[in-house]
């Protein structure tokens, strides 16, 4: 796992600027660096060591030298890439995935693509046409960004590596702030920052003569659904898939460990791992003295009744709290996601045990495994028994009575899906936002925002469309998002078997009946489970990173610390701050959910992190601090 960096480059920029860059993502690559430099192009790499150690250093050539790569990530296949570029007449000199890259780009260029299967992000400079090519993986696992304001173009695999280059143009895209409040990320190509965009998944990006082209080389879709399958035949597949995808994703020269939780999915992932090496693997769990929102008990008895160990990790309030401002800053964007913290020590935890963790994000995604899937059932019924008239005139009427059961399900029953799903307005809905953006002409319909991903499955039935909205906008920007940086934070390289090319490439196929039956959320996953797993763990209701931060906010310490965001530069900047007083005092009452606090609060942070220019108070030393405890080892750090 690595992280790379690099520019078109301009008469002003001197040499030193493409190590600054990569030396701003050391974190993702603390083993070694190096750099390429000629008169259009510069690239800078950093590596995390992981598999041929001794070899396999990057920037990596092509055979007559024309072609140069910075990869972060790993090939899954590259063996059976390696053997078809053999016959093709290429020689290879180390054993590392990277080196089929170079030469299959050499052979194929962009048609390479639909041979990967893995987790990457790639950057390719063909010296002869003077052209980039940027690769990012089918579903996200590894971030790509550019930078193009039409003058200038950089890449990096972290945002945060532009502020090193000057003629990048650090400006927020203050547009986006109610986007950000309503799904907590952006979903689409675009970032906080002007002119900066993701590399979405499944796409390549080529920029050459000072022109950028976006091609999409790989989209998931449910164009191939059998409903002819049952959840026995399912089940029995997903074990078969499942195996194998965790048996690729161990590949490793160094130890690979694997992350748990009390749920399914985790326990079904470490469980296969240590049937597959036949031997001690190590788990870790993040969880807290408070027994209620603790896995730990339950990760432990698991872990020992197969024969295994279990590494607990545990955190505190101050740990949580102290640790925000700098998890804002390797997160790059905003993201109020309370479990990014936790999977940030949980990674820091497992860090110094191993180099390489199995983690078990996109089952519920690509299997049906959310509560909310079970809603989609009910709405379509009462759409088609219910005459449209009736059902608007019914949402009219009740809307803004005092709140009773059935009265959500009636004004949500008169929206089609693309405005009711509640990933759109996960957070703060338009009202909501209209009353506390100090510009109110920001403030948009997030619904028509996204309303396009809808329409690509609107054939489809609605658990479906849901499945598919989550896999192309909750799974990669918000859970691998911080799966991720957390990790890569932490010089930490996590696996995802679940979310693996040819899993989702079965789950494609499979009917509503083999996803969810009554109220049993992912069932031929839980099935495929069963024959491996006690009854209990395979059947276990989903938690989700449970954590006390609700319960923390109403401490006087957090309380104020809050507060005090609330009222600061930054919030009278954006916000009318006596109406996020009132929300805040809501949830001190029990009246109002923590998140719609916590994107508050954490969206200050990050603005008081990336712009401390426009802030009365300049919290770059707690960050600096942070780091050095975190990378105590290091003698040099990210700052911000």
């Amino acid at each position: 796992m690595c992280g790379f960096v690099g520019y078109v480059n301009q008469t002003d920029v001197q040499d030193e600027v493409i190590e600054k860059m990569a030396n701003r993502i050391r974190h993702r690559g603390p083993d070694d660096e190096a750099f390429f430099r000629d008169n259009n192009v510069s690239m800078g790499f950093r590596r995390l060591s992981i598999i041929d150690l001794a070899h396999g250093k990057q920037p990596m050539y092509n055979q007559d030298q024309t072609k140069v790569l910075t990869f972060n990530g790993e090939i899954y296949n590259y063996k059976e890439i390696r053997k078809e570029l053999k016959e093709l007449g290429y020689n290879f000199r180390t054993e590392v995935d990277s080196e089929v890259l170079i030469h299959g780009y050499d052979a194929w260029g962009p048609e390479l693509l639909q041979k990967t299967r893995g987790m990457y992000a790639f950057a390719i400079y063909n010296q002869k046409e003077n052209e980039v090519f940027l690769a990012r993986d089918h579903f996200g696992i590894k971030p790509l960004y550019y930078y193009d304001d039409g003058e200038t173009f950089l890449w990096a695999s972290e945002i945060k590596a532009f502020l090193d280059h000057p003629n990048f143009k650090k400006e927020f895209n203050k547009e986006l702030l109610p986007i950000h409040l309503s799904f907590e990320f952006i979903p689409s190509k675009e970032t906080m920052f002007k002119h900066v965009y993701k590399v979405m998944p499944g796409q390549y990006v080529i920029h050459k003569n000072g022109k950028t082209e976006v091609h999409q080389y790989y989209k998931f879709n449910y164009d191939k659904i059998d409903n002819s399958q049952t959840v026995e035949s399912d089940a029995s597949q997903i074990r078969k898939l499942v195996r194998e995808s965790v048996d690729a994703h161990m590949v490793a020269d160094v130890e690979v460990g694997s992350f748990l939780s009390s749920g399914v999915d985790s326990s079904y992932v470490f469980n296969e791992a240590t049937k597959i090496k036949k031997q001690h693997i190590q788990s870790f769990t993040l969880g807290y003295d408070r027994s209620k929102y603790s896995e730990i008990d339950w990760a432990h008895d698991f872990a020992e009744g197969i024969g295994q160990k279990n590494t607990p990790i545990k955190i505190d309030a101050d740990d949580y709290f102290g640790i925000l401002p700098t998890i804002m800053y390797y997160m790059d964007e905003p993201l109020s996601n309370p479990s990014a913290m936790q999977l940030y020590f949980l990674s820091k935890g497992t860090r110094e045990h191993v180099k390489v963790a199995l983690s078990g994000e996109g089952a519920d995604e690509f299997f049906g495994g959310y509560n909310t899937y079970l809603e989609a059932g009910p709405f379509e019924r009462y759409q088609k028994w219910v005459p449209g008239f009736v059902r608007k005139g019914l949402a009219k009427a009740v809307e803004n009575l005092p709140r009773f059961h059935g009265q959500r399900f009636l004004v949500r029953g008169a929206q089609p899906l693309s405005e009711r799903y509640y990933r759109v307005n996960y957070v703060y809905n338009y009202h909501e936002r209209e009353k506390i953006l100090k510009d109110k002409s920001l403030n948009v319909d997030t619904g028509a925002y996204t309303k396009h991903i809808f329409d690509e499955v609107k054939d489809k039935d609605e658990m479906t469309q849901m499945q598919y909205f989550d896999i192309n906008t909750w799974l990669p920007f918000d859970i691998l998002q911080k799966a991720d940086r957390m990790s890569m934070a932490n010089s930490l390289e996590v696996r995802t078997p679940l979310v693996d090319r040819e899993v989702a490439k079965f789950a494609a196929t499979m009917p509503i009946k083999t996803r969810i039956q009554g109220d049993t959320t992912k069932i031929s996953l839980r099935k495929a489970a069963q024959a491996e797993l006690p009854e209990k763990v395979a059947n276990k209701e989903k938690l989700g990173f449970p954590s006390p931060v609700a319960q923390w906010m109403k401490e006087p310490k957090y309380k104020k610390m809050i507060e005090d965001a609330f009222t600061s530069d930054v919030a009278k900047k954006f916000f009318d701050t006596d109406a996020l007083l009132e929300i805040f005092k809501e949830h001190l009452n029990g009246k109002s959910s923590m998140q719609k606090i916590f994107t508050i609060y954490t969206f200050i942070l990050w603005y008081q992190v990336y712009f401390p220019e426009d802030c009365e108070h300049d919290i770059r030393d707690q960050i600096r601090f942070n780091n050095v405890k975190a990378h105590a080892n290091e003698q040099n750090f990210a700052e911000a």
